[in-house]
């Protein structure tokens, strides 16, 4: 749960800049102007352009923010005059202004000699915000590694082309995450660049298990000797994954398939199906050490690679339409933990800014944001503010945007 005591009278903007806080703001302020003046001085003057402020920069934020709870076809619909207009906000800045700061917005303004990370222009913002999640709530001992399911602009899916639809679904990037299995907190990001020659790129990677054993290991780097339980899908699953994390004292439970796991090391008589028919809720187990290897069989078999679990310990899955079925307990832990995350994924992915810039190190940051707000809710939902005012995820959004904005209304929206 949370590590501080926030109080009964804590705004949207208060949790909000648990992690984003106004220092934060202020480099964007920084670095956006040291941008602008040097973009001008390689291409001519612009006499529209003044620097930008912290009051100006919030309210850039908002706006995008604002794109997050009203999906519309672009932020710049805001300040039109059809369906996806916003009044309400569009009178604080005219569009014109906000096209400059957008043209302009920096996190890292130049590259530093020392710089090889492709990611430099937001590595900064991502540190910040990581030590952010880190000091502000302490995850419990259950947590899953994962891809979330980020949403896309339902206007877009709806307008475009099946062509536009493959290009817009190639992102250079894919984000990994860490979380906790049992409020939804977003405990480390992890962004790997799919493209790119160094250590880590793609292009050293060829080898997709190998690549997926890397995001693991960066997402668990913070994890040790915390006796934290992983939870792991099949790409990730593999035996010298988790005999390697056991030496850290982190215990995993992933589910195992032939087809996306690395199976090295495993005996290959538990990986073929028998040939005898089986009935639904029986298993086979095979033993190394800590480590067990269940197949189980519920209209198909099913391969659980655990140390986190004793395989002779008893759990049921509880199905509507056939009751109660036998399993190991580490299979209906991972169950139960991976459902939780589908039901975070189903709540908040619709709450992912639909911003969509061209440009990857934007793409990032606007995610970031998105998971920082998600985070922020999540917070305030375990705080004594939430049993004052009670705000739902998007009612969370406004008040947020609103407080970024400026703006004085504080009543709820209901």
């Amino acid at each position: 749960g949370p590590t501080r005591k926030m109080p009964l009278t804590a705004s949207a903007m208060d949790f909000f800049q648990l992690f984003v806080p106004d220092n934060v703001l202020k480099n964007m302020v920084v670095q956006t102007n040291m941008y602008a003046k040097k973009y001008q001085e390689r291409f001519g003057s612009d006499d529209a352009w003044v620097d930008v402020t912290l009051t100006e920069m919030k309210a850039f934020l908002g706006y995008m923010i604002s794109t997050s709870i009203h999906h519309c076809e672009s932020v710049l619909s805001i300040w039109s005059s059809g369906f996806y207009s916003n009044k309400s906000i569009a009178l604080i800045m005219t569009q014109s202004r906000f096209e400059k700061i957008l043209k302009y917005f920096h996190i890292v303004a130049f590259r530093s000699s020392q710089t090889t990370h492709s990611l430099y222009k937001i590595q900064p913002f991502l540190d910040s915000l990581q030590n952010g999640f880190d000091s502000a709530f302490r995850p419990s001992q259950a947590q899953v590694l994962h891809e979330p399911l980020i949403d896309e602009d339902p206007v877009f899916i709806a307008t475009c082309t099946e062509r536009e639809l493959r290009k817009r679904k190639k992102r250079k990037f894919s984000l990994w995450v860490r979380q906790c299995s049992s409020t939804g907190f977003i405990c480390q990001i992890y962004v790997h660049l799919k493209e790119g020659s160094g250590a880590d790129g793609l292009d050293a990677l060829k080898n997709k298990p190998q690549l997926h054993s890397m995001v693991a290991k960066s997402l668990c780097q913070n994890a040790s000797g915390k006796n934290y339980i992983i939870f792991t899908g099949p790409s990730i699953t593999s035996l010298n994954l988790f005999e390697e994390f056991e030496k850290q004292e982190i215990y995993c439970c992933g589910l195992l398939s032939t087809r996306k796991s690395d199976c090295t090391g495993l005996p290959p008589s538990m990986l073929n199906n028998s040939a005898t028919p089986q009935s639904r809720g029986q298993y086979r187990i095979r033993m190394k050490g800590n480590m067990s290897l269940i197949c189980w069989y519920n209209k198909g078999h099913f391969r659980f690679l655990t140390n986190a679990y004793s395989p002779v310990q008893q759990g049921v899955i509880i199905k509507r339409k056939s009751g109660e079925i036998p399993c190991p307990l580490a299979v209906e832990a991972f169950a139960a933990h991976l459902s939780y995350i589908c039901k975070y994924d189903d709540k908040y992915s619709k709450y992912f800014i639909s911003h969509k810039p061209n440009k990857t190190w934007q793409q990032v940051f606007w995610f970031a944001i998105s998971i920082a707000i998600n985070n922020a809710y999540i917070l305030y939902k375990m705080s004594e503010a939430y049993h004052v005012t009670r705000y739902s995820r998007a009612q969370f959004g406004e008040r947020l945007v609103k407080e970024l904005l400026g703006l004085e209304d504080t009543s709820p929206t209901h």
